[in-house]
């Protein structure tokens, strides 16, 4: 009886030390749109509080060589998920690329005329003689024509002066009297010059609010891999929730993993970027018809194709988290 009662605890503690081995993660391949950056803080979170792995998923991230690359190389499938722009995404669709927009960073915009004090702008109308720069061929050009027209300023009353990526020195040098930037970043480094700065944000002068940062991928690889995309969505939703709640911590997760990027601009930035964090990865129609019609009218697309083939609804019905 009492060999009998030992098998069965012996059993008993097997089973209850004995586990079987847990599924290997699912790898997925993240290409960020640039440097690791304040913007990129909630993908960050997710992955060092394990949001990422409860969803069976190791994430790799990458950083692009060119900015050119994380819609190129999520289009050819040589990664599976990249950070994107919602007009770099309607201008693909329009050249035939197959992208979709599968998910949300930042869905507001960040843009806007950016300019010193001293520079006699305070409305559209004082652009009339002024010298604007931009760092984006084709859209900046857009963009500045479009917050003039806004204004009732006229093509011919201002100039438009290409500057790469050089726009805080073109407007410290005085090559330019204000240039098209992100309210999150050229603003506070011109502060910290000592420099007093003016901006007209872009939705309220003329162009339409789009999705500032999203995820892509390839359409096919959202049909064949559904799962482990919408588990990484739901892993970035997580880490937007957990950054909103606790963002010293989630800033402090980011610097741990980035020590190079712990500075005293990036603090600022991030604590600029916060308010326009995705509270939701529901994408909206109209938001991106909207911005189609936009780009059609100022010819940086010639085809007009459906807004809702753009993007999909991975998390539709979940609860936020």
């Amino acid at each position: 009886m009492a060999r009998k009662v030992g098998l069965v605890a012996l059993a008993v503690v097997l089973t209850l030390v004995w586990q079987p081995p847990a599924p290997a993660a699912e790898r997925l391949t993240l290409m960020l749109d640039w440097f690791p950056n304040p913007n990129h803080v909630p993908i960050y979170a997710a992955l060092r509080q394990g949001y990422f792995a409860q969803e069976g998923l190791e994430v790799a991230i990458q950083v692009p060589v060119d900015p050119a690359d994380p819609l190129k190389l999520a289009a050819a499938r040589r990664v599976d998920v990249s950070i994107n722009y919602q007009h770099t995404v309607t201008i693909a669709r329009a050249q035939g690329l197959p992208v979709v927009s599968v998910g949300l960073l930042v869905d507001r915009l960040l843009g806007a005329l950016i300019f010193l004090k001293d520079s006699g702008i305070t409305t559209t109308a004082d652009l009339r003689g002024k010298r604007i720069g931009f760092g984006v061929p084709g859209w900046g050009e857009a963009v500045i024509k479009a917050i003039a027209a806004h204004g009732g300023v006229r093509e011919g009353e201002f100039q438009t002066q290409y500057v790469g990526f050089n726009l805080v020195p073109a407007l410290l040098g005085g090559k330019v009297d204000a240039v098209t930037g992100l309210r999150n970043y050229e603003p506070i480094v011109l502060e910290i010059e000592g420099r007093a700065v003016g901006m007209l944000p872009y939705e309220a002068h003329g162009i339409p609010d789009y999705y500032q940062l999203l995820f892509i991928a390839h359409p096919d690889t959202v049909k064949q891999r559904r799962g482990a995309i919408k588990g990484f969505v739901r892993g970035v939703a997580r880490g937007i929730a957990y950054t909103i709640r606790s963002p010293r911590q989630a800033y402090q997760q980011f610097a741990e993993t980035n020590p190079r990027g712990d500075t005293g601009l990036n603090r600022r930035a991030f604590a600029a970027t916060l308010p326009y964090f995705a509270r939701s990865q529901e994408q909206r129609v109209d938001r991106w018809a909207r911005l189609q019609d936009f780009m059609y009218g100022r010819k940086l697309i010639g085809v007009r194709t459906p807004p809702a083939a753009r993007f999909v609804n991975l998390l539709e019905g979940e609860v936020r988290p």
